[in-house]
């Protein structure tokens, strides 16, 4: 019954039968056809005809294609049946008899070749490829793991794809950890091959319950010059476990992955970790090599962490005056009596009232410099509203509105600089320095203050911020030079406002550690040329091997031979013009570009540059209550715990649908604590 290719004018008319949905029915002159969309072949499309013939060619046509004909035959069977039910559910399937679902491209297992696409219509079905997606999504979105027990999850997906068997949440879990397995071998061979140096951060969680999570992260600068970060672990700490043991946990985890060797730094949450954790830690990984400038580069603090540290303190001590602003805009938010009274002030003393008073949230430390901020904009009104509104009695005195005046000055900074490390979309190493040296000499004009109590605060606030910069201040000062817009400039420039009379020894500290640290890559990059170098390391092994004997012999060989020329790569950089500042400036793509001309300072640069010297991400940057694991995941085993938690950062990152550093990052789901 097939007819020869003509032209033809389409005829508008509502078709029934399933079979329509893969047929075009047309009409010239007094004849109708059908054309089937997959291969244009023209058949009888009269009423006359029926349709079996239609049915017959689709599977000829389609099996030619790989098309599934079991589902167009399930949907013959149970066209005479009006719904299909389950657990007391109704789905009509003739709701969707005259739709024509088109072709659709997806991307999902992360296993596929790039250009490897799947047809919707021309893929058979597969259930194990089906369960495999179901937990790639589970993982990948942070659902929970029983949601495969819900009912309307059950309903949505008979009626989707009734050949699809729902899995037990059992099946699920296992599923994951294969995904996990699999996925962690191919970031084991990825950090493997790389030739660079690891980063690692080391992050501390709990949960509603008080059980307590280690999370260490890998930050690294690709071969590409891109900043990547990667969870390693997350490991569930013993109840019984106590900080002296924490080294051992992090020591098995780098082990585990082999990245002991490998290790530049390790950035610790804040300056009141252990030091003896450190360490420990530090004299494990220098049995592997040795450590860059003596270790003084390995032991590292978050910025943003010491800086919320700080403001709480701050906080804490004006706790008095913070609570009586509260009170006040509380009260005046309390009725519309009182917001009355208030307005009535304000057209007193000419203020006008065009900006809404705001109460804080007590664990979100900026919200409470708002509350200040927009509070002090209504100072006058509040001094004369007890004599006004005899409800009003948490009045300020003059010197409670100055402490509050001053204090919002300081909250104002680091409300500033906390959003540049947390809005930063790559933060590199080289954004620290200028925002950090602010701070420091604020503070030291801040405990200049006459005022006793703003300078007790101020002092108090500087201890614990000296602590920090003994620690991270040289760290902090390499990745500044390493930024061609700076280089040495901008050392100078500070170090001289923060060191007055002193400046010249701690410029000299620092040209001093960087040509240091530069000396030890150059003598490394003689050794990799010699083949006696450890595969992927920036350093020179310290085996035990008899040749290491003459390891003292490479930096006398080095150093008389070559010195001249290794020592003219740092040289020429530092000495050349200063690239010009510009909102458009990608330190990433600048090393990149400039690789060839500076070999051993740019295998240096990335892995200064990329440190970790934050760990809060934009989600905490002002959380006072620290990093809390959800109910979800605090309530699983840990080993799955773990599973899910790394394997939805390493999908997350590698997934094109997702950017690692928006607000959607590959982070453990947290809440805030009060």
């Amino acid at each position: 019954m097939e007819i020869s290719n003509e032209s033809a004018i389409k005829k508008p008319k509502r078709l029934t039968s399933v079979v329509w949905n893969h047929f075009e029915r047309v009409r010239k002159a007094d004849i109708c056809y059908a054309v089937c969309i997959h291969c244009s072949k023209k058949l009888s499309g009269s009423s006359n005809s029926g349709t079996t013939h239609l049915r017959n060619h689709l599977m000829r046509c389609l099996k030619r294609s790989n098309f599934d004909v079991s589902q167009l035959l399930v949907a013959k069977r149970r066209k005479k049946d009006s719904t299909i039910s389950l657990t007391n559910m109704n789905y009509d399937e003739s709701q969707r008899k005259d739709e024509y679902i088109k072709p659709a491209v997806m991307k999902f297992d992360q296993e596929q070749k790039k250009d490897e696409i799947v047809n919707l219509v021309s893929s058979k079905f597969d259930q194990e490829r089906s369960r495999s997606d179901l937990a790639r999504m589970i993982i990948l979105h942070g659902y929970p793991l029983n949601m495969v027990d819900h009912v309307g999850f059950k309903v949505f997906v008979k009626n989707l794809q009734p050949l699809f068997d729902v899995v037990p949440n059992n099946d699920v879990e296992f599923s994951c950890m294969d995904i996990y397995r699999k996925e962690r071998q191919k970031v084991y061979e990825m950090i493997n091959k790389f030739h660079g140096r690891i980063n690692l951060s080391v992050e501390m969680w709990s949960s509603p319950e008080n059980a307590e999570f280690l999370c260490l992260t890998a930050h690294y600068i690709d071969e590409d010059w891109k900043l990547q970060k990667k969870i390693m672990n997350f490991v569930t700490l013993d109840p019984s476990h106590t900080q002296d043991l924490l080294s051992e946990v992090i020591i098995k985890c780098l082990t585990n992955w082999e990245i002991d060797s490998k290790l530049f730094a390790l950035t610790f949450d804040d300056c009141s970790t252990d030091d003896d954790i450190v360490l420990k830690i530090k004299d494990r990984m220098s049995q592997s090599r040795p450590l860059s400038n003596n270790g003084q580069l390995f032991d590292v603090r978050s910025a943003a962490h010491v800086l919320n540290s700080i403001v709480q303190d701050a906080i804490e001590a004006l706790g008095d005056v913070i609570q009586k602003i509260r009170g006040s805009v509380r009260h005046v938010r309390s009725s519309e009596v009182a917001q009355a009274k208030f307005l009535e002030v304000a057209q007193q003393v000419g203020i006008e009232y065009n900006k809404r008073l705001v109460l804080d949230s007590p664990i979100r430390w900026n919200s409470t410099y708002l509350m200040l901020e927009t509070a002090l904009e209504y100072r006058g009104v509040f001094s004369l509203l007890q004599e006004h509104d005899p409800a009003y009695t948490v009045a300020l005195t003059d010197a409670e509105w100055e402490w509050a005046t001053s204090f919002t000055g300081y909250l104002k900074l680091f409300v500033e600089i906390t959003n540049v490390f947390s809005g930063n979309k790559c933060p590199t190493a080289n954004i620290y320095f200028p925002e950090i040296c602010d701070v420091h000499i604020q503070l030291i004009e801040w405990c200049k203050s006459t005022d006793d109590f703003l300078s007790s605060i101020a002092l108090k606030m500087k201890s614990k911020f000296d602590k920090y910069w003994s620690k991270c201040s040289l760290n902090l000062a390499l990745a500044a030079i390493l930024d061609p817009r700076f280089k040495m400039k901008l050392v100078e420039y500070y170090y001289s406002q923060i060191y007055g009379s002193t400046a010249l020894d701690r410029i000299k500290e620092v040209s001093d550690g960087i040509k240091g640290l530069f000396n030890a890559y150059s003598i490394c990059s003689t050794m990799v040329d010699q083949g006696s170098a450890l595969p992927g390391s920036s350093l020179p092994s310290t085996s035990n091997d008899t040749r290491d004997r003459l390891k003292g012999f490479d930096k006398f060989l080095h150093e008389t031979s070559q010195s001249q020329s290794v020592i003219s790569d740092l040289e020429k950089y530092l000495e050349e013009p200063v690239f010009p500042r510009n909102c458009d400036f990608n330190i990433l793509n600048w090393w990149k570009v400039h690789t060839p001309r500076y070999p051993i300072l740019s295998m240096m640069a990335r892995d200064v540059l990329g440190t970790p010297m934050s760990t809060i991400g934009s989600e905490l940057a002002f959380n006072t209550g620290g990093r809390v694991l959800d109910q979800c995941r605090s309530s699983l085993n840990p080993d799955t715990r773990q599973a899910l938690i790394c394997t939805q950062d390493w999908l997350q990152i590698d997934s094109q649908d997702f950017n690692p550093f928006s607000s959607h990052t590959a982070r453990p789901l947290a809440i805030e604590s009060s």
